[in-house]
């Protein structure tokens, strides 16, 4: 007995050395930051100046912040609706039993593997084109010319448009979660309700669903961590750092952090250390209430 937790120690030590080394230290150290003004994020700690929650505060009453923050929202909750939606109706529509379930399960997830500035620049050069993109030869074949000539990537639009491009590169991942959790579930359940005369929609419905639970919160959680993340696409869409359509909590702290726009007159990492935290606390929220509103333990597989 005493051998065997040797072995458990020695094979450990190195998995939780790079834990500490790795996760915990950073995290602890953002923490940290967050009470300091740093004008550099690699400055000594002797050049920090203690400012308490004066970093949280500026945050919530800057108004830019909100702005960004609430960008962030409906990124999260209006992409999560079309996301989760598409995805699990990819994935339905897959383990129903039709040919080339691999083909197809190629192509949609294929956009995920595609760079997301390559997938941004065929977005805005070969769709939303005011000249030749693939949305106004659409409508201009239906001669809709009202739809034609709508500028997708004016101040009006362009959040809508960089939604529905992010979400479209974002389907195929969450599908094969979707479908890991399906093709988990024994088909001796189908056809028990086939035999009870359950049709596909009700099978779906009260068989489905109701097995998935534990696969949605993951969905939702993974989606609330690439949602947090979100920079790439901001920054492709908009030539400008502050504008106020394509802003997000992540842009906004790399403004802070490095500097860009003319909103930002000082570097202040510890401002930016400050979003950091916030960000974080936002996917653990968001991780608790789905794991108290979504309850998996009564069912089994």
């Amino acid at each position: 007995m005493k051998k065997n937790k040797t072995m458990i120690v020695v094979f450990l030590t190195p998995a939780v050395l790079l834990f500490l080394g790795i996760f915990l230290y950073p995290i602890l150290k953002t923490i940290l930051m967050s009470f300091f003004k740093i004008e550099g994020v690699t400055d000594a700690m002797n050049l920090w100046s203690f400012v308490g929650l004066e970093n949280y505060a500026k945050l919530l009453n800057t108004s830019l912040f909100r702005t960004a923050f609430f960008n962030l929202f409906r990124i999260w909750f209006f992409g999560g609706l079309i996301v989760m939606s598409l995805s699990l109706l990819f994935a339905a529509i897959l383990t129903s039993g039709i040919r080339g379930k691999k083909f197809f399960r190629a192509i949609i997830y294929m956009p995920n593997i595609v760079s997301a500035v390559a997938l941004a620049t065929m977005w805005l050069q070969y769709v939303y084109s005011p000249r030749f993109g693939l949305l106004k030869n659409f409508f201009s074949a239906l001669h809709l010319e009202g739809l034609a000539k709508t500028q997708w990537l004016d101040n009006e639009h362009k959040f809508m448009a960089l939604l529905l491009a992010y979400c479209f590169g974002m389907v195929g991942y969450h599908m094969l979660i979707w479908l890991s959790g399906i093709e988990r579930i024994s088909p001796e359940y189908y056809e028990a309700a086939t035999i009870d005369g359950a049709n596909k929609l009700a099978q779906f419905r009260y068989m489905t669903l109701p097995l998935l639970k534990g696969v949605f919160k993951t969905n939702i959680t993974m989606w609330s961590v690439s949602s947090v993340g979100f920079f790439v696409w901001s920054q492709l869409f908009s030539n400008v750092t502050a504008d106020t359509q394509t802003i997000t909590p992540y842009v906004y702290m790399y403004m802070q952090i490095f500097g860009g726009g003319n909103t930002v007159t000082e570097r202040n990492s510890g401002l930016g250390a400050a979003i950091g935290v916030l960000l974080s606390l936002c996917v653990v929220l968001i991780f608790t209430i789905c794991n108290k509103a979504i309850k998996d333990d009564d069912l089994e597989f």
